[in-house]
């Protein structure tokens, strides 16, 4: 079995990144860019982590016209990323887009695409959360309403709660892998997520990959909470 934990390295500096990265590599299976960042950082710490041999998830969850986003993914997709994400409440359009524009790049640098990944619910978000945005859905049926959308656009994975994995996979093709974010081990204090699994349950419900941030990143020894976590899943 692959291993399955990916690390959202959630830091403010690139030497933070670096160091946590070459601490964990040999202990999971990826690490997550997202915006905190890619934006003090720049593309720069997606290459100098690329040298190392880690594969990258690049998490900017790009949201724009179709055009805009098939550039954006263009561009990611130079940077030799193996996963990037996009929101799929940008409709069927843009979604394909983003699919088309990373399988003509990968093909064109001679590299498997990269998994895009369509967000479809955030795991900081419960219904009130959704009514607010003028959602009259629970997050469940939301999630299956745009996840069912994201496959017939053509994506070949989906981020979503590990509340929704069982739900999803009932509904989506088996080949459609689910990253699932909000990860906790019942160690951590409360925080902004609020819909959330361990890890050994989230996988038993049927998720491909784990991201893992504060239970890891946070902890005094971040390797050995890493190591714990993995431990649990044998």
């Amino acid at each position: 079995m692959q291993n399955p934990v990916i690390v959202a390295l959630d830091v403010p500096s690139p030497e933070r990144a670096l160091a946590l990265a070459a601490e964990l590599a040999p202990v999971v299976g990826a690490f997550k860019i997202g915006g905190e960042l890619f934006t003090s950082a720049g593309p720069d710490i997606v290459r100098r982590l690329r040298d190392t041999g880690a594969a990258v998830f690049l998490d900017l969850k790009f949201h724009d016209i179709p055009n805009t986003v098939a550039q954006s993914v263009t561009a990611a997709v130079r940077l030799d990323i193996q996963m990037l994400t996009i929101h799929t409440s940008g409709g069927r359009a843009m979604m394909a887009a983003a699919e088309t524009a990373a399988t003509q790049a990968a093909a064109a640098a001679g590299r498997p695409a990269p998994l895009v990944l369509g967000v479809t619910v955030l795991t900081s978000m419960d219904e009130p959360a959704l009514r607010e945005i003028g959602v009259p859905a629970t997050p469940a049926a939301q999630v299956e309403r745009l996840g069912a959308l994201a496959v017939q656009a053509g994506l070949r994975g989906l981020v979503c709660s590990p509340l929704e994995i069982t739900a999803l996979r009932r509904l989506l093709p088996a080949h459609v892998q689910l990253v699932t974010p909000g990860i906790r081990t019942g160690a951590e204090k409360a925080d902004d997520q609020k819909r959330t699994l361990s890890p050994r349950e989230a996988l038993a419900a049927g998720a491909n990959w784990l991201v893992i941030g504060r239970p890891i990143y946070a902890a005094p020894q971040p390797r050995a909470a890493a190591e714990q976590i993995l431990a649990s899943l044998a």
